[in-house]
Parts: structure tokens; C-alpha cells; sequence
């Protein structure tokens, strides 16, 4: 079996990565939860730690990478806390050793956010509607759109060759069609403004701290409807989320208009994710970091319960949408 490129991120790689660039590191180093990527706490010497990600092979262009940087430092230079890289001398922030690229950032502390008080979702609100508010005045012309066809029809049809049970073939293909084929029909009826978005705003990508948060890990960041930053902050009952989305969006409309057509992408959106994660797994599964942290992954209570979401996702796209109250 051939070594998955991310074995040779030994502690001794990462520290000479790291003074490559003329830093003194004092030999600690502490792996950070990341899969899709690997992230490390480097000591250093007489100053702070810094966090080292390196970027896995192949996934972005560094094209796309330094339109990531960017973005966050046009975030950065509006004032919004974003966790932006740090530049070297010559001002660039994508570095490259021995054949794998990384970027360094500051570290930063705080805790995950707590959606379930109401003025948190407030403060987000307005930090969501400053980020759309720059992340509307130009495209990405290197990072990609969030469609049905990358998300979704690419997704099935690599679970559907090469992952998905005999047993649960014929289920898996004609309820992920149905599921599409509605998703698309409602993306279409909507017609989408596509903007720039941080793409994968959930609580793991948010460290707050005193009362303010912070946005990380904008690896992510693709052109999408606005709502995509908006709707993985909602969660429970319908009551609920209601109220949620009523103190989002009392924030959010301080600093950017919103269009209330956009609601009826949310269980859109979440459909693309269900199916993406899976794909996502599956293009993952030679990475020896996968097997281990996802071991239930391609079993076959997984794949029950995937068929049992695809049912319940189209179910929810001929629900009601959620009201602006």
C-alpha cells in the first residue's frame, strides 16, 4: 500500500515548514482537529504559537488558495474578525515546502458559539450581513459555485458506482434523483444571487470570545446564494428555528438586504450537504485519518440511515418555508 502524502507531516517536517520562513520553533507541536486538511500548534521561540495548515494536495489550485487569503484580507481590512493568514516579507501568504503548500496564522482563542441564546444570533446576524455586504461587491473567479451539479449529481454518482450496498442500489438511485430533480427545479424557480461566502458557517468554524465572534477556516468560501451562511445557525423545531431566524435576520438586515425567496433554498441547501458529506467521505477513505475518526462510515446502518434522509429530504422540500416574522 502506497504512503497517503500526509504521513510525511511528521513534528520535525512541520518545524522546518515552519523556520523555512525564519521562524525558531522550541519543539512543540500539537496536531488541531482537521481532516480535510492537516493543522498544527507550533511553539516558537520568545513569542506566541502560531497555527500551521497545510493544504491537501491537489484539492485547490493556488489560484483558488490565494483567492481564499484575499477575501479574508479584504474581511480583515473592513474590520470583521476573521482569522486571516499572516504574510511573509514579500507579502505573500501561500508558502510552499517540499512539495506541500501551507499558510501560517495567528492563534486565536475562544469557545463555540452558543446558537441557543438569541442575541448570540443577533450578534451573527450582523456579522453575516458586513461579510455579504463585501462579499456581493465581486465575484471569485478561481473558487466554485455551490450547485446541484458539484454538491449533488457528482456526489451520487460516485457513491452510486462505487459505495452504495446492492441491497440499496435501486432505493439509493431513484430517491437521489427524485431528490435532485427537485432541488434543481426550486434552485431554477428561485434564480439565486450568487455572492461570496465564508460557505461553511457552522459552529466549528466560529471561536468566540468576549461577546465577539470570530470567523476561521474559510476553506470553503464559494460563490453561493447568501442563505448558505445563514442556515446551519437554525436548528430544532419549527417554532424554534422561526425565532432563530428572526434575531439572524434582524442583525443581518442592519448591513445587507435580504431576499426572502432564498428561504426556500434552505432545505435545498441541506440536501446538497447530506449528499456532498457522503462523497466527501468516499473520496476521502484512502486517507488513513478517515477510516479511524469515521468508522461508521460505509457500513450498512450508514447507508439505512443515508436512504432514511434522502425520504425525509424530500419530504422537506414540499414544506412550508420558514416565516420572516
Amino acid at each position: 500500500m502506497s504512503q497517503h502524502p500526509f504521513e510525511e507531516l511528521t513534528p520535525a517536517f512541520v518545524m522546518d515548514a515552519v523556520e523555512s520562513l525564519g521562524y525558531l520553533c522550541d519543539y512543540r507541536v500539537f496536531a488541531l482537529n482537521s481532516y480535510e486538511n492537516r493543522v498544527y500548534q507550533v511553539g516558537l521561540e520568545e513569542s506566541e504559537p502560531l497555527v500551521a495548515k497545510f493544504y491537501r494536495p491537489e484539492r485547490w489550485s493556488d489560484p483558488a488558495i490565494e483567492e481564499e487569503h484575499q477575501f479574508c484580507f479584504e474581511l480583515e481590512d473592513h474590520d470583521l474578525p476573521v482569522v486571516a493568514p499572516l504574510r511573509g516579507a514579500d507579502g505573500n501568504s501561500l508558502f510552499e515546502y517540499r512539495g506541500f503548500r501551507f499558510a501560517l496564522y495567528p492563534r486565536q482563542g475562544g469557545h463555540a458559539p452558543e446558537f441557543d441564546n438569541l442575541d448570540n444570533l443577533l450578534i451573527m446576524g450582523r456579522l453575516l450581513g458586513r461579510l455579504h455586504r463585501i462579499g456581493s461587491l465581486r465575484p471569485f473567479a478561481h473558487r466554485p459555485v455551490l450547485d446541484c451539479q458539484s454538491f449533488g449529481w457528482d456526489s451520487v454518482a460516485l457513491i452510486g458506482a462505487q459505495f452504495i450496498p446492492p441491497e440499496h442500489q435501486a432505493n439509493y438511485d431513484a430517491l437521489s434523483r427524485d431528490l435532485l430533480e427537485g432541488a434543481e427545479a426550486i434552485m431554477k424557480e428561485v434564480g439565486p444571487a450568487l455572492i461570496r461566502t465564508h460557505g461553511d458557517c457552522h459552529a466549528g468554524n466560529i471561536l468566540w470570545r468576549h461577546d465577539i465572534p470570530h470567523l476561521v477556516d474559510l476553506d470553503d468560501a464559494r460563490l453561493a446564494p447568501a442563505v448558505q451562511d445563514l442556515w446551519m445557525m437554525l436548528s430544532g423545531d419549527r417554532a424554534r428555528k422561526t425565532l432563530q431566524l428572526a434575531e439572524v435576520l434582524e442583525g443581518y438586515l442592519e448591513f445587507f438586504p435580504f431576499r426572502a425567496l432564498e428561504l426556500r433554498l434552505i432545505e435545498v441547501l441541506r440536501s446538497l450537504r447530506i449528499l456532498n458529506y457522503s462523497a466527501w467521505l468516499a473520496r476521502r477513505w484512502d486517507d488513513p485519518a478517515f477510516p479511524h475518526y469515521f468508522p461508521w462510515f460505509n457500513t450498512p446502518r450508514y447507508w439505512d440511515e443515508h436512504i432514511l434522509q434522502l425520504r425525509e429530504q424530500i419530504a422537506a422540500l414540499n414544506e412550508p418555508v420558514l416565516p420572516i416574522q
